[in-house]
């Protein structure tokens, strides 16, 4: 497992020899893309990569020679290259030949869309989904990244985090208010992590996005270390939340006894940060 560095680790090492600079202002340039910045001129990605202006010229204009990112007028977008990085990632799990098939399966009894994501920090990146019904106003896809803290999947994904690990997430963790009904109290969202843990399953309603109620349960490896986390997504109603912890749950967690079969025979890493 990677191991969560915290502040002042991290600060050691970018002080050190071994730390190089050019490759991690290239990879800042390429996150200061996202879903809602597609398109972004050399002043918004240096603004947004925290990088001079100068400085994001040359990166930019070597990502474009590498194919990476594209000149739209007088703008950036990141190019299709850019999927290598995710692909070759997703090849090493073989999430698809192992957990697609239980997952659409799963979606298909009962007619949910239904996700698999990973731990990156302080957000959750979506691995797999099966579309379903559209229950957000947004579209995820591979790739794609939510708050942990207010997701169903990231308290699972924290809950599977060693008592060090966790503690050192929760004091870098700046929680958003997305709804009235968002957690954001840090000790009340650590006691909502240790209910999880407790109880092995996580349910959201309404904390993300008003009307969006999830559920959420995970995935281990051959060693008993959380790998992954499913969930499904639903609408909200009155009695949602009964619905979703005697009917919803049961399936979810079936489908993640399953793949858990899978990886117990082809190994996985444990969820790293």
């Amino acid at each position: 497992m990677t191991k969560l560095l915290d502040k002042s680790t991290t600060d050691t090492f970018e002080e050190s020899r071994d730390y190089v600079q050019s490759l991690a202002r290239g990879l800042s340039a390429l996150r200061a893309f996202d879903s809602d910045h597609t398109h972004l001129s050399l002043a918004e990605i240096a603004n947004r990569a925290q990088l001079s202006r100068a400085v994001a010229r040359r990166l930019v204009l070597t990502l474009e020679h590498l194919g990476y990112v594209r000149s739209v007028g007088r703008t950036f977008a990141l190019s299709p290259r850019v999927l290598e990085f995710g692909f070759g990632y997703l090849g090493t799990l073989n999430i698809s030949d192992l957990a697609q098939p239980l997952l659409e399966d799963l979606a298909r009894r009962i007619d949910q869309s239904c996700s698999m994501a990973v731990l990156d920090g302080q957000s959750v990146i979506y691995v797999l989904r099966v579309p379903g019904r559209r229950v957000m106003t947004v579209s995820l896809g591979i790739g794609a990244r939510l708050p942990a803290a207010a997701t169903s999947m990231g308290r699972v994904l924290l809950a599977g985090l060693p008592e060090a690990h966790l503690a050192t997430w929760l004091a870098q963790c700046q929680p958003v208010r997305h709804t009235r009904h968002t957690l954001t109290d840090k000790k009340k969202l650590g006691q909502m992590i240790e209910q999880v843990r407790m109880e092995r399953f996580a349910y959201v309603e309404q904390e993300l996005e008003l009307g969006l109620c999830s559920l959420a349960v995970p995935v281990r490896n051959a060693e008993g270390r959380v790998a992954v986390a499913i969930n499904t997504s639903m609408p909200f109603h009155p009695d949602v939340a009964r619905k979703a912890r005697t009917v919803l749950l049961p399936a979810l967690q079936r489908t993640a006894e399953a793949v858990e079969a899978c990886l117990i025979r082809n190994p996985l890493p444990a969820v790293s940060l």
